[in-house]
């Protein structure tokens, strides 16, 4: 009886044979999503999203959109920073995002003023929150200054603490910050860089 020995030399990939094709990758993917969101194990579901400003990263609970991130912000490092402040249970699921990504696309289409969401603002709390809270009543195509927007939330003092509630924002564009400039004028500090908070208060402006 003759046993077919194994050649040591022979590569991997010949003994398992080509890998599955991209379509049924995706189908797969697609099925344990829908399987994870059924039974309840998918915390955090994210997608990328192309956009006039760069490509952004998506990402939601099931409360609600919970980030927005620049691709300047890594978004690499922003999936890891969600994992390890909110939850470990995260997976590229798009669908969860389709409502948002529509909306998104409808804004830099100038087809939408103002956003219609739920949030999931876990990702601030105490004052930064009241703030974030305050931003979406600055409305399209206008702007407030940092002294004006901390006034509105009963603390006019705070104007340092409403730059760093606008720069540490988790949902940027969807809560607008871009609208929140300095008295004088000037822009100020943008989580996307001063180039896109130029280009999105001159889309708005324009519209």
């Amino acid at each position: 009886m003759s046993m077919t020995t194994q050649d040591p030399d022979q590569p991997l990939a010949d003994l398992l044979g080509p890998p599955p094709p991209d379509e049924v990758m995706a189908a797969l993917h697609a099925s344990l999503t829908a399987k994870a969101e059924a039974a309840g194990l998918l915390d955090i579901a994210y997608r990328t999203l192309d956009t006039p400003v760069g490509t952004l990263l998506l990402a939601a609970t099931q409360a609600g959109l919970v980030r927005v991130a620049y691709e300047r912000e890594g978004i690499d490092t922003a999936l890891e920073r969600l994992a390890s402040k909110l939850s470990p249970r995260i997976l590229n699921a798009p669908q969860r995002l389709d409502g948002a990504a529509r909306q998104l696309e409808e804004y830099f289409a100038g087809h939408r003023q103002r956003f219609d969401l739920p949030l999931d603002l876990a990702l601030a709390s105490g004052f930064r929150r009241s703030v974030l809270s305050y931003l979406p009543a600055i409305g399209y195509g206008h702007t407030a200054s940092y002294q004006s927007v901390a006034a509105a939330v009963n603390n006019p003092r705070a104007v340092r603490a409403v730059g760093t509630a606008c720069a540490t924002n988790p949902l940027p564009l969807v809560i607008p910050c871009h609208r929140v400039i300095r008295a004088d004028g000037q822009m100020g500090a943008y989580l996307g860089g001063p180039e896109i908070k130029h280009q999105l208060l001159d889309m708005e402006a324009s519209a």
